[in-house]
């Protein structure tokens, strides 16, 4: 990949030796806390903590004297047990603490930089959610009740999980019990082959389970930062399962996991691995046309993919259709407070040293990002209260990561400082300047209702940027949950509207609002796009190529 920004070396020289002078210590992304803080405190105004500050004293004090009107929300599970609300001394805590909170988040959004803002609310969200009182055991009630009823033995569990999980090397609490899946049993078990495999990525081919399927196949790209069969967990969840059923032909990437070997790998691999991908799709099947399904950074991977069909004349892109990814980086979003120089500039670095970016890394910042939710509440779980970590197929899958060679990191990494892809030209890919409005097939744009990683706005603009006609669904859950979102729960939501215009907030006034998932929105969106019905193949592959293994394949089992 080639750039615009040659201009900047200087710029960067100099950013990466602040970002050298700033040191590391904890280090998810390579990005290091101690930068990251200098920079939120020096996003505080003075004049506001000085102002909060009071406040909070006099709440304090109001709270000691029992006299504090402060209720604590019925949706903290933190605060579950009725003994925050029935003891006087622990309500009296919850209390102080939940202030602190407020006042700290008060001072935090008086910045008027959102960058800065969201880099201190990443900041100040760790520090709180560390001082809550439920992680101490003194602090939690339920814990102490556990331990009094066991005779003391959750507490000898707890210290258990604890040993096995330094053992373990972890740098956070499980999250799940990962010895219930098994890759090819319970989960990624959707029957299918392994027709296509070079060093960077296996395809899979899905047996049909109709008598006819669709004349187009559909050639689901996933992000190369994660597995791919969060799109195939335990039947009944699995959206390749559900799509099967439906008369659509299916593959799907499994990349490989890139060791420290493989850190050249950049765009120009990626991108060019995709197009020797359509062409096995493309012979298997028969067809002069495939679709394409992209999910968060597999998206951008199938934009760019696409830009170099439309750059080349290659016609055999038929429609498109994203779910949860970005293509502007401009827009507010969580993740934006990491748009800083010295930041980025040492997670650079720390990449280029290691040849890889670690998966675990990758993990432990999105799990930082809600600290709540992601540690400690498996910290209360597994050491407070002794219990086993939960078993549930989608945590099994965010914990059995893949590494980003760091070719692709720093290239992930210019794209997300500079926001590259929506200035025509600013970068090549396999020699073909990017141009978004270039791209005019028609494309199905996804995106969910709390997602903080891809905020549904961010994606919003998707169908703004592309040149062809676009249509929107948003989903309700968050990041992953929304795209795990099989038909059937009856709390499942979706809105989807007219013609997407300029302003989100207008398209959602006017979208309609319907029970179920965006699966089937997605399905039928699909299935019109996907020609007349032919007779599904018995056996997978073809004679050019032939069947290399069952799925799920190999590289989904190598380990990072």
């Amino acid at each position: 990949m080639a750039t615009r920004n040659e201009s900047g070396k200087n710029e960067r020289a100099t950013s990466e030796s602040t970002a050298n002078a700033i040191g590391g210590g904890f280090d998810p992304l390579g990005i290091s806390l101690k930068g990251l803080a200098d920079a939120a405190v020096s996003s505080v105004d003075v004049e506001s903590m000085a102002r909060e500050s009071v406040r909070l004293y006099g709440e304090w004090l109001n709270i000691v004297w029992g006299d504090s009107p402060r209720e604590l929300p019925a949706t903290d599970a933190r605060f579950a047990d009725g003994a925050w609300r029935e003891n006087p001394v622990y309500k009296r805590l919850a209390q102080g603490y939940l202030a602190f909170c407020d006042a700290v988040d008060s001072v935090v959004d008086h910045n008027p930089d959102w960058r800065k803002r969201e880099r201190a609310r990443f900041l100040t969200g760790i520090l709180t959610s560390a001082m809550a009182p439920t992680n101490t055991l003194l602090g939690n009630p339920a814990a102490l009740k556990r331990a009094f009823e066991s005779g003391g033995r959750s507490l000898l569990r707890g210290a258990a999980n604890l040993v096995d999980d330094i053992g373990k090397g972890a740098a956070l609490p499980s999250q799940v019990k990962r010895s219930d899946f098994k890759l090819g049993v319970n989960v990624a078990a959707t029957p299918g082959a392994v027709v296509f495999r070079n060093e960077m990525l296996e395809l899979v081919q899905f047996q049909p389970t109709t008598a006819a399927v669709r004349e187009i196949p559909t050639l689901v790209i996933a992000p190369p930062i994660g597995k791919y069969y969060f799109m195939d967990l335990a039947p009944g969840r699995s959206f390749a399962e559900h799509a099967l059923r439906s008369g659509i032909g299916l593959f799907v990437t499994s990349w490989r996991n890139p060791r420290q070997e493989h850190g050249a790998w950049g765009l120009d691999d990626y991108v060019q691995t995709l197009l020797h991908a359509v062409d096995a799709v493309c012979e298997i099947s028969g067809s002069s046309k495939v679709n394409v399904l992209g999910f968060c950074a597999g998206g951008i991977l199938s934009t760019l993919l696409m830009n170099h069909l439309a750059a080349t004349g290659d016609s055999r892109l038929n429609v498109a259709s994203f779910g949860v990814m970005l293509l502007d980086f401009g827009l507010k979003a969580p993740i934006g407070g990491f748009q800083s120089q010295p930041v980025l500039a040492l997670a650079r670095k720390q990449s280029a040293k290691k040849g890889i970016l670690p998966a675990s890394s990758l993990a432990q910042v999105f799990a930082w990002m809600r600290p709540n939710d992601l540690v400690w509440n498996y910290w209360v779980n597994n050491y407070l209260e002794g219990k086993d970590p939960p078993s549930f197929d989608i945590l099994a899958w965010s914990v059995d990561g893949t590494n980003l060679p760091r070719a692709l990191h720093a290239q992930f990494l210019e794209i997300f400082q500079h926001n590259l892809l929506i200035e025509p030209g600013a970068i090549t890919v396999l020699g073909q300047p990017v141009d978004l409005k270039r791209i005019e097939a028609e494309t199905l744009v996804v995106a969910a209702m709390t997602d903080h990683l891809t905020p549904w706005r961010g994606c919003f603009r998707t169908t703004q940027l592309l040149g062809g006609e676009s249509t929107f669904v948003l989903s309700n859950g968050g990041h992953i949950a929304a795209l795990v979102n099989p038909p059937g729960n009856p709390r499942a939501s979706y809105y989807i509207g007219t013609k997407p215009e300029a302003d989100p907030d207008r398209w959602l006034q006017q979208a309609e609002k319907r029970t179920g998932t965006w699966w089937e929105a997605w399905i039928d969106w699909t299935l019109k796009r996907s020609g007349g019905e032919r007779v599904a193949s018995a056996t997978p592959g073809s004679e050019k190529h032939p069947v290399i293994d069952k799925a799920p394949g190999s590289y989904v089992r190598e380990r990072a």
